[in-house]
This record gives structure tokens, sequence and C-alpha cells, in this order.
């Protein structure tokens, strides 16, 4: 019995962990131009992080990052517009950032849980 109880809480301690464990934010990027970008992530402390040669219609792997203020801006061969878009990352949250095919370029910031 004695057994038994000590099992119920060990278990009872683990699940309450899971639970209240938080996960970094992460951000994607979606290319939805047939020409390749590259985007630049600067957060409003820290350091900038850039994801490069993102290749016309495809989405890359999530990277981990510290929640806060972001700015991300694309630079799309060969046009002139840089579109840009400011968001806040939150923990146990998902963003993809999107460049969207419309003239001239423009971003948007998808969020989905984790």
């Amino acid at each position: 019995m004695k057994y038994l109880n000590y099992l119920s809480v060990v278990l009872l301690l683990s699940v309450l962990f899971m639970a209240c464990s938080e996960e970094d934010p992460s951000i994607r990027v979606r290319n939805d131009l047939d020409k390749k970008a590259n985007v630049q992530l600067k957060p409003s402390v820290g350091s900038t992080k850039n994801i490069n040669d993102v290749a016309g219609g495809t989405t890359t792997v999530f990277h981990d990052v510290q929640e806060g203020e972001w700015t991300a801006t694309a630079s799309i061969s060969s046009e002139s517009v840089a579109p840009t878009a400011t968001f806040r990352t939150e923990n146990d949250m998902n963003y993809t950032v999107v460049i969207i095919n419309a003239e001239p370029p423009s971003m948007e910031i998808l969020v989905e849980d984790k």
C-alpha cells in the first residue's frame, strides 16, 4: 500500500511538472514568392538571427528564440522593397513569418500554439 501511495505521488508530481514547464518561442519563415529571400530577425534586446537563402515556395524549420519584441525584414532577390513586420513572441508559441506574393511583396506573422 505504501508503494502504491509513493508511486501515485511521484506520478502526480511528474504530471504537474510537465504541465507547468514552458518552451521557448520558435520562428520559421515561409516564402510564398517565386524568388529567393533572406530574412533578418532582430530582437529589441539581444543578437540578430538571419535565415538566409529561403527559396521561393518553401518553409524553413523552426528556430527557438527568446521572448520579446522582434522585427522581421526580408531582402528579396531583384526587389527594391524590403517588407517588414514587428511582433511580440511568447513562450509555448510558434510564429511563421510569411512573405506574401503581392505587388509589392508584403509580410504577415502567423501564430499558433506549440
